[in-house]
């Protein structure tokens, strides 16, 4: 019984693999698939109106050898003869020929409820054309041209029905185009009435090509149109920014210069402290040499063989200076002395007195108003550790301030002996101190905390062997050494008085050879007179030849050098208490010291 299924063999719909699907056949291929079809049921197929043979311009569809279904592809027909307004017969009259390609009616009517896999007319639809995928272009390969079927957009064209056949025959078209379609060099001419039907070509999808190309929309990808405007875009904004650097680099480099040559946009101003009334405490550092500083000089000396620097100290109102004798010593008989105080102003001096045995002199200037003495102190009231100042003209840089404390007291020490007779030595109960002095610092003051002057800067104990200021350039390494000030006021009295010096004596000729402890009386002296002066103090006192003097007031002597020291830091008629030793034997004895010219 007839149920509308197909008379001929039955088309087989699934699909296999094959070299053949992807190649579009061609006219002689179409002709010999329709023979073979034909050669093979032995008759034809029977059309949808039981016709056993193909109508004029209908073509078979192709069958590949596994039974593959592919549909043929379009063949041109010439148009029917029937008169198109004859009515149609009562059996359904053969479709019309179409122009491109025909298509094989489904076996049923289209399924209304849209059965699966496609929606197509029932589980005897055909499956849709398949396509083996394509391997993806290497990357830079040119995206093809823009697909057919789209409305220029990437998007693509809803598809047209298509207009019914003669004979009040409905035409569907075929929902799901072939996969490939032969280009025609010419357009084919439609039959009146005919609308052109809609054609598409599967997508190939191109990872590489233009931007947001959609994988369900062939053709040109979305946004084409703007890639090229927005490089132009891009360009613009690259020049724009290089001229705004340009701009910006010239503006900053010409602000830098500015800035380096007049230093800056505006005129920077640093926090600062006023001025303050300058007032110091008097006590301190500052005070004390704001004190000192005006009875301060510096002395220039001149002579025929030497030159040198020295400082001095105002003694009173009528111009005596003190200061050392190694200081005048190179001006000699008839050389110049110039005094420079600590205003700048300068005066000629002449010498007055001075005594080697006790390194001081005094100077004199003239014609000198408004003098600034400096007050004495009493160095018989130092103590180890008092603060002092030392004011000096070091290298003759003048008005030196330099400070310390007294590190010792009473510090035997001898100077000078450059002559190699003796006549030249001074022997100084010294005041030692850690205020640097300097060559240059020599006659300056030594100051305590009330600005007087407790002694004289006259030596220093440099790194070499030397011991004096006037030898050498030896800086100074915290071993300084002052005259007392109680031994330089009684010396300089004598000088301004009589232009000499006394000097305290016992009347004993000591051995300097001597190694022992203690200062040795010789056995004679020279000439061969006896060591002991006949009716000296020592001879009054019963000091004989050899005796060994080891105390002098209480105080150890070590050496000769140490008891003339200890003598000469009295005056002339003090008494003395000694300590001394003979054949093994201490003794105790008290004499008066004498008096002798100095030189």
């Amino acid at each position: 019984m007839d149920d509308g299924k197909p008379s001929g063999p039955r088309t087989k719909w699934w699909s296999r693999p094959s070299t053949d699907r992807d190649r579009p056949a061609g006219p002689e291929e179409d002709g010999a698939a329709a023979n073979r079809v034909a050669d093979a049921s032995g008759t034809a197929p029977a059309g949808p109106g039981g016709t056993t043979g193909p109508t004029a311009g209908e073509r078979l569809p192709h069958t590949t050898p596994d039974g593959d279904y592919t549909p043929a592809p379009p063949v041109a027909a010439p148009p029917p003869a029937a008169d198109l307004g004859t009515p149609a017969p009562a059996e359904p009259a053969p479709p019309a020929a179409e122009p491109h390609v025909h298509r094989t009616q489904p076996l049923h009517a289209p399924d209304e409820y849209s059965t699966p896999p496609y929606g197509g007319p029932g589980p005897w639809a055909p499956a849709p054309p398949v396509q083996r995928p394509v391997a993806t272009p290497a990357h830079g390969t040119p995206v093809p041209p823009p697909y057919a079927g789209t409305d220029g957009h990437g998007t693509a064209a809803p598809p047209v029905a298509a207009a019914p056949a003669q004979g009040g025959q409905e035409h569907h078209t075929d929902p799901w185009p072939p996969p490939h379609t032969v280009a025609q060099q010419h357009p084919v001419p439609q039959p009146p009435g005919q609308i052109p039907q809609q054609t598409s070509q599967w997508m190939r999808y191109d990872p590489w090509g233009a931007p947001r190309q959609p994988l369900s929309h062939p053709g040109p990808g979305q946004g084409v149109d703007d890639v090229r405007p927005r490089k132009a875009r891009r360009g613009t904004v690259l020049v724009g920014a290089a001229l705004l650097a340009l701009l910006a680099g010239g503006i900053g480099g010409g602000v830098g210069a500015y800035v380096e040559r007049n230093g800056g946009l505006t005129t920077v101003e640093l926090p600062q402290s006023g001025r303050d009334a300058g007032g110091r405490a008097p006590d301190s550092v500052a005070g004390i040499a704001a004190s000192a500083l005006p009875g301060v000089v510096t002395l220039h000396v001149n002579g025929s063989a030497e030159s040198g620097t020295g400082t001095g100290f105002v003694l009173d109102d009528r111009g005596h200076i003190l200061t050392n004798n190694h200081v005048v010593a190179p001006a000699g008989s008839n050389g110049d002395i110039t005094v420079t105080f600590s205003g700048g102003e300068s005066a000629a001096a002449e010498i007055v007195g001075k005594d080697s045995g006790y390194d001081l002199a005094v100077v004199k200037v003239t014609g000198v108003s408004g003098l600034t003495p400096l007050p004495l102190g009493n160095s018989d009231n130092v103590r180890v550790g008092d603060p002092v100042v030392a004011i000096g003209a070091p290298f003759d840089l003048s008005n030196t301030v330099t400070s310390g404390i007294i590190s010792a007291k009473e510090r035997p020490i001898t100077a000078g002996g450059e002559k190699g007779d003796g006549t030249d030595v001074s022997y100084v109960d010294a005041l030692q101190t850690d205020a640097p002095i300097n060559p240059g610092n020599s006659g300056g003051p030594l100051v305590d905390a009330e600005a007087r002057v407790i002694g004289i800067n006259s030596a220093i104990r440099a790194a070499d062997s030397g011991s004096g200021l006037d030898g050498g350039q030896s800086g100074s390494i915290g071993l300084g050494f002052a005259i007392p000030i109680n031994q330089g006021k009684r010396v300089a009295e004598e000088l301004i008085s009589t232009g000499k010096a006394t000097h305290p004596v016992i009347g004993v000729t000591l051995d300097m050879e001597f190694t022992g402890d203690g200062a040795k009386v010789g056995g004679k002296a020279a000439g061969g007179a006896s060591a002991v002066t006949e009716g000296g103090p020592a001879d009054k006192a019963g000091i004989r030849p050899g005796d060994i003097i080891t105390e002098v007031e209480g105080q150890r002597v070590h050496s000769g050098e140490e008891l003339i020291v200890k003598i000469r830091a009295h005056r002339p008629g003090d008494r003395l208490g000694l300590v001394l030793t003979r054949g093994g034997k201490e003794l105790s004895m008290t004499l008066t010291l004498g008096s002798a010219s100095g030189t």
